[in-house]
């Protein structure tokens, strides 16, 4: 869980540099409308269009977004978007997966391709990494919410399976199956979580030296600027220095 937490701290902080704010929304949105399509417009009743609502209310999307990317869903103009999944090494041997919706394959792997490429990586097919990742549910809550002994006895009660406590937050895992009651329990107790989504989460990582880093830092954040991509998994860990440099 080290490898996927310092990951995910690093580019956090290099999104709250760099990122367009209208650009996330847009993806936020995207996500919204096609869990809404997919299932009930009730997020409520629909466990992916809570996770999408949540993760939007986390970024402070306004209220009047998320409401128009529900309705957008039922109305005859709502775009048709595929959900893919690009699997790859990037540097250094690391494992990438990368989930994306696109309403054109072909330019979306064709881009995609072409970051594997210039980070000095590869695309692979679709199989030949993820069984290295682990497709778990993530419930999150800031830190600020309940001690670390506190979470932990209640996510275990709950029927999670494990909890990365740190200075920012309460990660808590749990199978893909229970995601949607662990969820649930946790927030009667804790008020809504900010994040509560599948993941892939990396059975092992790889130490690599600050050169693979850094390419692979760029790697992933090439992936996260395209419009079509909504979220990217790779199992790598980095030096203290170089997480510093890249965090600062």
């Amino acid at each position: 869980m080290a490898g996927h937490s310092q990951f995910k701290n690093i580019m956090h902080k290099k999104g709250k540099q760099d990122a367009i704010r209208s650009k996330l929304f847009s993806k936020l949105a995207r996500e919204i409308t096609v869990a809404a399509k997919m299932g009930l417009p009730d997020p409520n009743m629909n466990a992916r269009l809570r996770a999408a609502v949540l993760a939007a209310r986390a970024e402070n999307m306004p209220r009047d977004n998320i409401e128009r990317s529900i309705k957008k869903a039922s109305g005859a103009d709502a775009e048709n978007y595929d959900e893919v999944r690009y699997e790859g090494y990037a540097p250094g041997g690391v494992a990438v997966i990368v989930e994306a919706l696109t309403d054109n394959r072909n330019r979306t792997a064709g881009e995609v391709r072409s970051y594997f490429t210039k980070a000095g990586g590869s695309l692979a097919e679709t199989g030949s990494v993820c069984f290295m990742f682990d497709h778990v549910g993530l419930v999150e809550f800031p830190a600020g919410v309940a001690s670390e002994e506190a979470m932990l006895e209640a996510a275990i009660d709950a029927g999670a399976q494990d909890v990365l406590s740190s200075e920012e937050s309460h990660e808590i895992i749990t199978t893909f199956e229970v995601l949607r009651e662990v969820a649930q329990e946790l927030e009667k107790k804790f008020g809504e979580p900010r994040k509560a989504s599948l993941i892939w989460r990396p059975q092992n990582t790889i130490s690599v030296d600050d050169e693979a880093g850094e390419k692979i830092v760029r790697l992933v954040g090439s992936l996260e600027d395209n419009d079509d991509v909504q979220n990217v998994y790779a199992n790598f860990e980095i030096s203290d220095a170089l997480m510093a440099k890249l965090g600062g």
